[in-house]
């Protein structure tokens, strides 16, 4: 049995250590997980579409919605609940760039090689290789893996992302695991430590070991590129990916890490990745904790999570509690809502035009009228 580490955010200890085993040898947990889809429905070949009343929602009222997402620069939108599809807008099987979504999705290739040791959360930065063009300060050398992935190594290497570089703090003004700080360096960096760790290219560990397993329906590996900028030594894994296939993650997300039966990679990794490790009021730059708007995610491991975490034994008194996204720049969203047995993806085309948005704000308009389209046996 071995641990995840300890991650110790400023002025909160009291945090997460959920153990973990290594993988069977067949690929199957000695105990599965009681699965949080109802009926365990994951698509085949193609999707299930079903009508929404059977699964307790209203289609006036999911059709209302549609009518919203036309005013908006919405490419495509899925919904998907208890493994079935209730709403689709715009087209499904598009592949357009997902933005920061790449990292929710890195966090899922990393859960099997913690599991079996290949990958060691504690390393430093240093141990890993991980130099930059710039030399790490003596503070930065002390930053681990698990800091990286959790957005709270303390280093604040330029990445050539104007828009972060600007809001930076001063390079060694934070010591590692104190600070959240939302900065590509991170990222990036957790992406060339995977391909050191594991020996594989993410692009081709996606392939194998998510978009096979799943059934992925428009994955091209020679869509994906890795984009390098005149200030790092590590480049952004862009990744290029369909609705549907978003949708596929989510769904894995929401099940556990298990698909029809067989675990791709550990319940306690999917746990530990959606586990509040940074609440809203700590997140930076401050424009992620507007006072002002009503979404209130703070951070797991590359995971965005709901500030109100799920009670004991998957309890839940609200829509939004134990919720967790992965978000794009743009208005991308894989967003898993528990309290539904929900996955909602939501597409904007900024290959298409770069400056297409959806804000925060209306995505959370979106999802509430999703959960108030919700009529249980009433519309059944």
């Amino acid at each position: 049995m071995m641990n995840f580490p300890v991650i110790r955010p400023m002025l909160v200890f009291a945090v997460v250590s959920l153990g973990l085993s290594a993988l069977p040898s067949d690929g199957q947990t000695a105990s599965q997980p009681v699965p949080r889809i109802v009926g365990d429905v994951v698509p085949g070949t193609e999707w299930q579409q079903v009508a929404p009343e059977s699964v307790g929602y209203s289609s006036a009222k999911l059709e209302a919605l549609r009518g919203w997402l036309k005013t908006q620069d919405t490419s495509s939108m899925m919904v998907v609940v208890q493994g079935r599809v209730i709403f689709s807008y715009g087209d499904v099987a598009h592949t357009s760039k997902v933005a920061s979504i790449r990292k929710s999705v890195l966090g899922m290739l990393y859960g099997k090689y913690v599991a079996d040791n290949t990958i060691d959360l504690d390393k430093t930065v240093k141990q890993l290789g991980l130099d930059d063009k710039v030399p790490f300060l003596p503070i930065e050398e002390n930053a681990t893996l698990v800091q990286l992935l959790s957005a709270r190594s303390g280093i604040y290497i330029p990445t050539g992302n104007g828009d972060q570089k600007k809001l930076l703090p001063p390079r060694g003004s934070e010591y590692p695991g104190s600070h959240y700080f939302y900065n590509n360096w991170d990222f990036d960096a957790a992406g060339v430590a995977f391909e050191k760790l594991t020996g594989k290219d993410i692009f081709q560990a996606l392939e194998t070991d998510l978009a096979a397993p799943i059934g992925m329906q428009d994955y091209v590996i020679s869509k994906q590129k890795k984009n390098y900028s005149p200030e790092s030594l590590h480049p952004e894994y862009a990744m290029y990916l369909s609705t549907r296939d978003m949708a596929r993650l989510g769904l894995l997300m929401l099940d556990f890490g298990v698909w029809n039966g067989k675990m791709i990679f550990p319940e306690d990794w999917a746990r530990y990745m959606t586990t509040l490790i940074t609440p809203f009021r700590e997140m930076n730059p401050t424009g992620l904790r507007n006072e002002g708007e009503p979404a209130r995610w703070g951070y797991g491991l590359l995971w965005w999570v709901w500030d109100a975490p799920m009670f004991p034994g998957n309890t839940y008194i609200g829509n939004m509690q134990g919720a967790y996204s992965a978000m794009g720049t743009g208005g991308q969203y894989i967003t898993v809502l528990p309290s539904h047995d929900m996955v909602v993806v939501h597409r904007v085309d900024i290959d298409k035009d770069y400056r297409a948005n959806v804000t925060p704000s209306s995505f959370i308009a979106m999802l509430s009228m999703i959960n108030d389209a919700h009529c249980g046996d009433a519309c059944k």
